[in-house]
């Protein structure tokens, strides 16, 4: 796979609540294993995502992986509407990933939501890898493998708002 052959994906979902109250849930880090839908992450940091340049940690665990630790860095942040983020390794379990701590791949988590009205907001989730090294847009097929995650991610983030 080329670069140019790598773009974003992502999947929507509209979700009965307003955006202020699913913004607030995305900005807690320790609530975001209760939204995701790939089952890697373990445990979110205490406290609040305020802004670009906040980072905050998961503690991870996938059958290639085994445990390991990224540190997330917030690039966009837009009050009730927008935040995204660049993991970073920070801690790995396996010999063979150590090399790779610390190291910036340049692959982003975002979270974009669009107020429909009538306490109604359309979510959407994009992977972008498009500046990320070819062995990880080849790791993830260009985004691909994280679709189904994704729908997921919006289905508990759905649920979690009516809890």
């Amino acid at each position: 796979m080329t670069e140019s052959a790598c773009e974003p994906v992502s999947v929507s979902r509209e979700i009965g609540a307003p955006a202020e109250t699913l913004f607030d849930l995305l900005t807690q880090p320790a609530k975001h294993p209760l939204v995701d839908g790939s089952g890697m992450l373990r445990a979110g940091s205490d406290g609040a995502i305020t802004g670009v340049g906040d980072v905050f940690t998961m503690t991870m665990h996938n059958d290639e992986m085994g445990d390991y630790e990224m540190s997330n860095h917030v690039v966009e942040y837009e009050l009730n509407r927008k935040i995204g983020w660049e993991p970073v390794l920070k801690a790995a379990s396996r010999p063979e990933d150590q090399a790779d701590i610390g190291d910036r791949a340049e692959h982003r988590w975002t979270f974009q939501l669009t107020p429909l009205g009538q306490g109604s907001t359309l979510v959407t989730e994009t992977y972008d890898c498009t500046r990320a090294p070819e062995w990880l847009r080849n790791a993830v097929k260009g985004g691909k493998r994280w679709i189904a995650s994704m729908t997921a991610s919006l289905e508990k983030l759905d649920e979690l708002s009516r809890a």
